[in-house]
C-alpha cells in the first residue's frame, strides 16, 4: 500500500491546512488567524510553511506547521524554524514521524517547539530536542517612588515607544505592534531602554502581565521595579516570566513557580535563553 502523500505548506495551501486545524485541533482560532500567523515576515526566505499529508482524495489529513524567523544571539544572525499546529487523524496517526522528520531534515536552522503537548514532548525528545527550563518568576508589584525619582519612566505612546528605542528593539517592536492580542512599552531612562512584549493574564485568580519577552535583558532586570510599579497603576497585582530569560535573580520581591510543560528546542551553539518566544506562535497567535 503506497504512503499518504508528504508535501510542503505552500503559501497556497494554508487555507486548506489552516481549515483543517480549525476543524480538528483548535476551533477557537480562525482559520484565517491561523494563517496570519505562518505569513509573518521575519526575516527569512522561508521554505515552506510545514508539512502536511492529504489522503487519496487529496484531502489534508495530516500536518505540522513551521514558522520561520531568523534574530541576534549574541551578535550573530540565527535563523529559527517553530514547529506548530502539530495534528493527524487518528486513522494516519502512523505517518506523525514523517511529518516531524520532514521539519527537522532541514539544514540551517534551530528548531523549537513552545507549546508541545506531553506526547509531543516526549516525541521530539526521541529526535534529540532538549527540555527547556520550566520555571516561571513571578514579581509582587508594587510601588517605586524612589526608582521614578531617578527619571526612569514607562513608555506606552506607540510614537513614542519608536522614538526612544535602539535599532535593534525598534525593529522587534516593527516585528510585533501590530498584534492585537499583545501590548508593548519601553522601560528604563535615557539611552537605556528595553522593549516589552507582554499579555494581560491571570495568576492565582488576580489580575497578572505574562512576558512574552523583551529587549535588552540587563536593562529589563534593572528596571523591574519601575516596570512593576506601572503594572500596580495599571490593575495588575503580578508580573510573570519565564525564569531562562533573565540574565540574574530580580532584586525585588518574587518567587518561582514550577510545574509548566517543558518548552523544547535543537539546535548547535545555543542555549535555552537564547530562544525567544516572540519569534513563535507565542506571539503569532493568541495562546
Amino acid at each position: 500500500m503506497a504512503l499518504p502523500k508528504l508535501e510542503p505548506i505552500r503559501d497556497e495551501d494554508l487555507p486548506a491546512f489552516c481549515e483543517f486545524l480549525c476543524a480538528h485541533l483548535n476551533p477557537s482560532h480562525p482559520a484565517d488567524v491561523w494563517a496570519d500567523a505562518f505569513r509573518q515576515n521575519w526575516g527569512v526566505d522561508k521554505p515552506n510553511n510545514g508539512f502536511l499529508i492529504r489522503d487519496d482524495a487529496g484531502q489534508v489529513v495530516g500536518g505540522i506547521g513551521a514558522i520561520y524567523a531568523a534574530y541576534p544571539v549574541r551578535g550573530r544572525l540565527e535563523q529559527f524554524c517553530n514547529i506548530t499546529s502539530w495534528m493527524v487523524l487518528d486513522a494516519f496517526r502512523t505517518q506523525s514521524m514523517r511529518l516531524a522528520m520532514a521539519v527537522i531534515s532541514q539544514p540551517g536552522f534551530h528548531f523549537t517547539d513552545l507549546s508541545p503537548t506531553a506526547v509531543v514532548e516526549q516525541s521530539l525528545k526521541f529526535l534529540k530536542f532538549k527540555p527547556m527550563n520550566e520555571a516561571r518568576t513571578v514579581l509582587f508589584n508594587l510601588p517605586a517612588p524612589h526608582q521614578r525619582l531617578t527619571g526612569a519612566g514607562v513608555i506606552t505612546d506607540p510614537a513614542r515607544i519608536g522614538a526612544v528605542l535602539d535599532a535593534a528593539s525598534l525593529k522587534v517592536y516593527r516585528d510585533h505592534k501590530h498584534f492585537p492580542w499583545l501590548r508593548c512599552l519601553a522601560v528604563g531612562k535615557g539611552k537605556q531602554r528595553s522593549l516589552v512584549v507582554y499579555k494581560r493574564a491571570t495568576l492565582k485568580h488576580l489580575p497578572s502581565a505574562e512576558i512574552i519577552g523583551f529587549t535588552n535583558p540587563d536593562v529589563f532586570l534593572n528596571y523591574l521595579p519601575v516596570l512593576g510599579c506601572h503594572f500596580l497603576l495599571s490593575g495588575m497585582v503580578t508580573t510573570r516570566v519565564e525564569s531562562r530569560l533573565l540574565p540574574g535573580k530580580p532584586a525585588w520581591p518574587h518567587t518561582e513557580l514550577k510545574g509548566y510543560r517543558n518548552k523544547v528546542f535543537r539546535g548547535e551553539g545555543i542555549t535555552e535563553a537564547d530562544v525567544q518566544n516572540l519569534y513563535s506562535e507565542s506571539a503569532a497567535l493568541d495562546i
